[in-house]
């Protein structure tokens, strides 16, 4: 007789690798991850994810750079921007609203010497410009607030100013953070850091009932490549000269594909031997995702992990049947 799968031991293990992946953490402060309670806890915490993404197709959260100033007259020019020449209330990390051309000019002179003085130009990046977005027909208010809490949390210590913008399709927020801290730290986000931020985005979209999810391509099988905003304005001016691959083909992305797709059937095959109806619901949504996803040709069948020791019972060789 076979021996029953430890389910909520299996969610978890693969769930994690699946949804929460290692991030590089630049702060003290935790990442959002799953949490130190019981087991069937944070099992059950896998299984809302999983029901999120191929169950509800729960909307994707947007957190990008896109540029930064490296000098105060690029910063103050970004102010002007975002608010529209002052005609849209800027919020800083106090929670003030600032508003009007006069106060755009008073935020560059505090920028300017509230910590290393930022000149007029320079070499290296003293602001990062991040847009945080939503589709269409999500309440810009809750955009708004999921935004606010978002900054408190992962860029404290920064001075920072956030615009809404809703008069666009999307409502999206336009958030300017000073790279250097009170304490003298510098802000150098990586990819990893990026898809803490998604993470910590979503988590406050859901707490106000918002469904939001900050999975990543891999896991949902895309290979889009993003554009950045430089490049979509160079070719509108017709200055951009290379062109980038629309779709991810690297062998480090390929890779990436593949563990998600080891996860999934893991994790699949471990609900399906559920007791619970309802796990077994849910490893038949599984199938039909994968069914339904644009697996990469090669990913039809899937190496072993040899990261893991074998285990009796574990199965580490699947195959995909379309």
């Amino acid at each position: 007789m076979s021996q029953a799968p430890n389910i909520d031991g299996v969610l978890v293990q693969w769930g994690d690798r699946l949804f929460y992946p290692g991030n590089r953490v630049v702060k003290v402060r935790p990442q959002p991850k799953l949490g130190d309670g019981s087991m069937h806890q944070r099992a059950d915490a896998i299984r809302k994810r999983i029901e999120s993404t191929v169950v509800k197709r729960a909307p994707q959260v947007m957190v990008k750079v896109t540029g930064g100033g490296r000098g105060m007259l690029a910063i103050a020019a970004h102010f002007r921007y975002i608010s529209k020449n002052g005609r849209l209330g800027m919020e800083n990390e106090q929670g003030e609203v600032l508003q009007g051309r006069s106060a755009v000019y008073e935020l560059s002179d505090e920028w300017r010497c509230g910590g290393s003085l930022i000149g007029d130009e320079g070499h290296r990046r003293e602001a990062f410009n991040i847009m945080l977005s939503m589709p269409r027909g999500t309440d810009p208010r809750i955009v708004q607030r999921a935004a606010s809490e978002f900054a408190k949390t992962e860029l404290a210590n920064h001075k920072y100013v956030m615009v809404l913008h809703d008069h666009q399709a999307n409502p999206h927020v336009h958030l300017s953070v000073r790279a250097e801290s009170i304490y003298g730290k510098r802000l150098n986000p990586r990819k990893a850091d990026l898809q803490r931020w998604r993470e910590t985005f979503a988590e406050k979209l859901r707490g106000y009932g918002l469904e939001a999810e900050a999975t990543r391509q891999a896991t949902r099988f895309q290979t889009r490549n993003s554009e950045h905003l430089w490049r979509l304005k160079a070719r509108e001016d017709g200055r951009l000269r290379k062109a980038r691959p629309e779709d991810k083909s690297s062998p480090k992305s390929r890779t990436t594909r593949t563990e998600a797709l080891r996860a999934w059937l893991h994790i699949g095959q471990t609900l399906a031997k559920s007791p619970d109806a309802r796990d077994v619901k849910l490893a038949g949504s599984i199938a039909l995702f994968l069914q339904g996803s644009s697996l990469p040709v090669g990913l039809s069948r899937i190496p072993p992990d040899r990261t893991q020791p074998t285990r009796t019972g574990a199965v580490v060789d699947h195959e995909v049947r379309r």
